[in-house]
């Protein structure tokens, strides 16, 4: 980044102060969305405790006030209640709810107990364990709290259907039917649920899991990969885990790593913008990336002689729900992986689009450039004459990949504080990994 770190330093100083700013700092529950007035999202939290030691190497807050945030944070989500009520409760079986009401923490509506959702919250606290690492009174106690929070989770509960890991649980009708069982952002997952010296479920359901990949196997020569359509499956579980040299049983054999798969995703991304098959407007070498992101709303409307069907929010892929939908965090989030495709894609989008879609906290979710007329029934946004449709919301687990991936490009912070956990290690050595950095100990 040597000569171009004036955008991607602001850039990131503006996700760590989303999270530093909307998150209350008495829970430490951070808003799913803002300025939209929403529920707390637990996937969220994780990224908000992920940001905290980065603001502090940057010197945006000091070490003491992320540490007291912190654990505030741990000490509510310790103490929040558990079980199996349909209601005033946080979680069960030391799993939380998706997303939880922002004055008591406790479920929201009909929200499921989240797997996936309990993992990245767990990511981030785990996190935040290895960095508190002094004798201080409430570093101590962050790290105390941090294992009560993971030895809690009953990981070998949530596999109704023995081979992988559940979706998720509602109390009213019990476990979700669909698993975690494609390639996806699911990994750190099943890391943690290999890792877990107190649930921990049988080594062998990693390579249940992985034997599945070979469907979504594409591509040819130096391109071939693991697919997964929306690019944030390509990038949570790297926030946390250096796969760079590591290899299991299924990556192994292809003779690549999941960090390259992930840099060969991104570059997929970026082809199939160049070729942009559906003729959306605004589709290039540098403006491109779709991910799980907000859009217009649920509707369809004659553009230049041509109908086209819009989605709310909703995960897009190349091919796949594509309307036209930027979300920046696509390259933003997957600048470790293709620093030399995603910093210009973040250069050119600031550049051609401006404050209409740069503002407080970075960049807005996402725009769409083809929807720049009429007035259609929009669920998110508005339409800014010469841009088109722009999102109004900053999104939670949008911007946490955009921190950590700058980190961890620039500094490797995440990475190298989560390779000497003894917990990450422990779900990747009995998942298999070896090579790199897990060889040299």
């Amino acid at each position: 980044l040597a000569g171009k770190p004036d955008l991607i330093g602001d850039l990131q100083e503006r996700a760590f102060r989303y999270f530093w700013d909307t998150t209350d700092p008495k829970t430490g529950l951070a808003p799913d969305r803002w300025p939209t007035p929403s529920f707390a999202s637990i996937a969220a939290v994780g990224f908000a405790l992920t940001a905290y030691p980065i603001g502090v190497t940057h010197g945006w807050i000091d070490r003491a006030q992320a540490r007291t945030r912190t654990l505030a944070t741990l000490e509510f989500f310790a103490a929040a209640p558990q079980g199996d009520a349909a209601t005033g409760m946080s979680g069960y079986k030391g799993f939380f709810y998706h997303f939880l009401g922002t004055t008591k923490g406790q479920r929201f509506a009909r929200s499921e107990l989240s797997t996936i959702d309990t993992a990245l919250l767990l990511g981030g606290v785990l996190f935040a364990q290895a960095f508190f690492d002094d004798a201080h009174p409430e570093e101590i106690r962050i790290r105390e709290l941090a294992d009560k929070l993971y030895f809690a989770v009953e990981w070998d509960w949530i596999t109704p259907r023995l081979r992988y890991l559940a979706m998720g649980w509602h109390p009213e009708s019990g476990f979700i039917a669909d698993d975690w069982n494609i390639y996806n952002e699911s990994m750190l997952l099943y890391v943690l649920a290999l890792g877990s010296p107190t649930h921990p479920i049988p080594a062998e359901r990693w390579d249940m899991w992985t034997e599945t990949f070979e469907k979504a196997w594409t591509g040819e020569g130096d391109q071939a990969h693991a697919h997964f359509g929306p690019m944030f499956g390509h990038q949570y579980s790297h926030v946390w885990i250096d796969f760079r040299g590591i290899r299991d049983r299924f990556i192994g054999a292809k003779k690549i790593d999941y960090f390259e798969n992930s840099i060969r995703a991104t570059r997929a991304q970026r082809a199939y913008a160049i070729a942009n098959p559906g003729g959306w407007k605004g589709y290039g070498a540098d403006v491109w990336g779709l991910t799980a992101c907000d859009g217009p709303g649920d509707f369809s409307q004659q553009i230049a002689g041509r109908k086209r069907e819009f989605f709310s929010y909703s995960a897009r892929g190349p091919g796949d729900r594509d309307d036209g939908t930027i979300a920046p965090t696509a390259a933003a989030g997957s600048i470790a992986f293709a620093p030399d495709i995603c910093v210009p894609a973040i250069e050119t989008m600031h550049r051609l689009y401006g404050a209409d879609i740069y503002g407080k906290y970075g960049f807005l979710d996402s725009f769409n450039p083809t929807l720049s007329e009429g007035t259609p029934p929009l669920k998110h946004g508005k339409i800014l004459p010469g841009t088109g449709w722009v999102d109004n919301d900053y999104i939670g687990i949008d911007q946490g990949p955009i921190i950590a991936g700058i980190e961890n490009l620039r500094s490797g912070l995440i990475w190298k504080t989560m390779r000497r956990h003894p917990h990450i290690r422990r779900g990747l050595e009995r998942a298999g990994f070896r090579g790199g950095w897990i060889d040299r100990g």
